[in-house]
């Protein structure tokens, strides 16, 4: 057996969370392994627990860059009021096939050390961005900006989920588009 190649890693930490996305993509959530994700980095078996302390830590780490990620996606929708919720929805929907293990890891809090401050703080940061999106409707259009929020969230979180599980039947080439007709021409969209 060959000799373990000495640490080059100028960024351990990002060595070891891209090849955790790697694993989440191909072979699901549980499939991680902190020694796994050493073997694969070509570190001692311990290294990783220096930067995660242990696989809790590791995929906080990777629903804190998510929801950080996620913010700035929202972030960059700026269009006219009507439309900023349907936009912020469609870039929900994009953030989530653009990133699949982030957004598997994100919304599974039973995996996460859920009082980390680091992800508290993306958590909030991405929710405000999501609230300003209902806080620009008309008022006559949102009597209960919580319940406003949490049908549109579920709309777009639902949707993504369905579109990443291969459950959704393809209406068009684009998911995108999909989701902006479903928008559209929903009735419930109504109620927002």
């Amino acid at each position: 057996m060959g000799a373990r190649p000495a640490y080059h890693h100028g960024d351990l930490r990002r060595a070891v969370l891209s090849a955790a996305l790697k694993v989440i993509r191909s072979d699901g959530v549980g499939a991680i392994s902190l020694r796994d994700l050493a073997r694969r980095a070509e570190v001692s078996h311990a290294a990783p627990a220096h930067h995660f302390k242990d696989k809790a830590g590791l995929l906080t780490a990777i629903a804190t860059d998510g929801f950080e990620l996620l913010a700035n996606a929202l972030a960059t929708v700026r269009t006219d009021s009507g439309h900023r919720l349907r936009e912020m929805g469609v870039q929900y929907v994009e953030f989530a096939l653009s990133h699949p293990a982030h957004f598997e890891v994100m919304f599974r809090p039973q995996l996460l050390h859920g009082d980390d401050p680091e992800l508290t703080a993306a958590k909030e940061r991405a929710s405000l961005a999501l609230r300003a999106g209902i806080e620009d409707l008309p008022a006559v259009k949102r009597p209960n900006t919580r319940r406003a929020g949490l049908a549109a969230w579920s709309l777009a979180h639902g949707f993504a989920t369905l579109q990443l599980s291969g459950n959704l039947p393809a209406l068009d080439d684009d998911p995108l588009e999909t989701f902006r007709a479903l928008i559209d021409n929903h009735p419930a969209m109504d109620l927002l």
